[in-house]
C-alpha cells in the first residue's frame, strides 16, 4: 500500500499547524518547511478546510489554524477524508468489470484488511504525533 502525495501533504500541513498552536501560519511557511510545491499544497489546504480539519482566513493577515483541537483529529479521519475517492484495488471501483467478481473472495479479504488499517489509524490523534515531540517541533517551528 502506498499513500497518495495528497494525504502525505495533508498530514504534514496538519502537523505544522499543530506544532504552531499559538499562531496563524501561512501556506508558504508550510511549503518551505516541508519542501513541497505551494501550488500543490494549496489544493490540499483547500480540501482540509472544506472538511473542517483546518480553519482558513483570507487576506493580508490570513493564514491557517487547526479547525478543531489536535486531540480530536485522528489520522484515520484524515486518511478516510482524502483517500476515500481512490479505490484501494482495481476491483473496489464501481465501474470495474472484473471477470472474477462473482466468485472472488480476495475483495472481501482486502476490504477487511483495509478496515483494520483504518481502525488502527483511528486510535492515533494528531496530538499523539506532535505533542511532546521536540525534534518535530524544532523542524516545524514557524519563523
Amino acid at each position: 500500500m502506498r499513500l497518495t502525495i495528497r494525504t502525505s501533504l495533508a498530514m504534514r500541513a496538519l502537523m505544522y499547524c499543530a506544532a504552531n498552536p499559538d499562531r496563524t501560519v501561512r501556506k508558504h511557511d508550510i511549503a518551505e518547511a516541508c519542501k513541497v510545491s505551494e501550488n500543490h499544497l494549496a489544493q490540499v489546504v483547500h480540501a482540509l478546510g472544506q472538511k473542517g480539519f483546518l480553519a482558513t482566513q483570507r487576506g493580508r493577515s490570513g493564514g491557517l489554524r487547526l479547525g478543531r483541537p489536535m486531540e480530536e483529529i485522528t489520522v484515520g479521519q484524515v486518511f478516510r477524508a482524502l483517500e476515500a475517492e481512490v479505490p484501494f484495488a482495481e476491483c473496489f471501483g464501481a465501474e470495474t468489470e472484473c471477470p472474477l467478481r462473482a466468485a472472488c473472495r480476495l475483495n472481501c479479504v482486502l476490504a477487511e484488511a483495509l478496515e483494520a488499517f483504518y481502525a488502527k489509524l483511528d486510535t492515533v490523534t494528531l496530538a499523539d504525533l506532535v505533542a511532546g515531540n521536540r525534534p518535530l517541533a524544532d523542524l516545524l517551528r514557524a519563523a
